[in-house]
């Protein structure tokens, strides 16, 4: 095997490492601006895109445990953001979905991850902007078959909030 072909793990954690820092420090900016913490904006996701969810539900769906999600809500019930309903299945349990408030950050939030998706992605060719998404989706597929191989259904659990998230 050649010099590069051993060092291409090596580069691709590298990049991946990279990516996910900046990333992460870009969606850091990005709800900063929006006046809520990266762990509230996770959670305005989810009950974005889901609706309203009971309790347990909405924690494991951000892996995080009841105790943090309480805080988490706490402070989002304190902005106006989120409110708590009676769970109409179960009268002993609770939901919690977005007010309208909570929709307009949630939306606000996605608006800005967008707008720097597309920065990054003005500042690619255009001619390789398609192939290089087509190759994120192949990288993606292939984390799911390794992920598969050593922890069955583990990758499935991570990224039930959506694609690639």
């Amino acid at each position: 095997m050649n010099q590069a072909a051993t060092s291409d793990p090596a580069r691709l954690l590298a990049a991946i490492r990279a990516l996910v820092r900046r990333f992460a420090v870009s969606e850091r900016a990005d709800v900063a601006c929006c006046g809520v913490t990266v762990a509230q904006a996770a959670a305005l996701e989810a009950l974005g895109a889901e609706g309203p969810m009971r309790l347990g539900d909405l924690g494991r769906s951000l892996g995080i445990t009841p105790s943090t999600l309480s805080r988490n809500l706490a402070r989002l019930e304190a902005s106006g953001l989120v409110a708590r309903e009676a769970d109409p299945g179960d009268a002993r349990s609770a939901r919690v979905g977005l007010s309208t408030r909570g929709r307009r950050a949630a939306r606000a939030v996605a608006a800005q991850e967008e707008a720097f998706a597309r920065q990054v992605l003005e500042r690619i060719p255009a001619s390789r902007r398609a192939v290089i998404v087509e190759s994120l989706g192949d990288l993606l597929a292939a984390v799911r078959a390794a992920t598969e191989e050593c922890c069955p259904g583990a990758f499935d659990h991570l990224m039930e909030r959506g694609a690639g998230r």
